[in-house]
């Protein structure tokens, strides 16, 4: 699935996914007395079944709304088009950028490196 969210499909599939199957109800009253309305989500929705991220299964008179892909399997995606499109598919120019930028310190730096190191054969 290469199709990308817009913010306001990834506020409510991170509600769906922090939340689970869920049905429109619980799903708007996640959001808080600030959220989106009620239409507004069973739009989005809607649309987030058009573009195959999420499924619906009637229940009744109500529908329940499924995840069809996990929020890991977003962000990855997410990471590697980022990486392609700005970083040249390189993460150690990802790294570097965020290391020019200062938005990684030193610390975090050995820590990938450690991890990275634990992941060798």
């Amino acid at each position: 699935m290469e199709k990308q969210l817009t913010r306001a499909e990834e506020d409510i599939m991170q509600q769906l996914w922090a939340l689970g199957p869920s049905f429109l109800r619980p799903l708007v009253d996640s959001f808080g007395n600030n959220g989106p309305h009620q239409n507004t989500v069973a739009t989005i929705l809607k649309t987030l079944h058009h573009k195959g991220f999420v499924q619906i299964e009637a229940i009744g008179r109500n529908h329940l709304y499924k995840p069809t892909i996990s929020k890991e399997q977003y962000g990855k995606q997410s990471a590697n088009k980022l990486i392609n499109n700005y970083f040249k598919g390189s993460i150690g120019e990802m790294v570097s950028f965020f290391a020019q930028d200062k938005r990684i310190t030193v610390q975090e730096l050995e820590e990938l490196l450690n991890e990275l190191k634990k992941q060798q054969p």
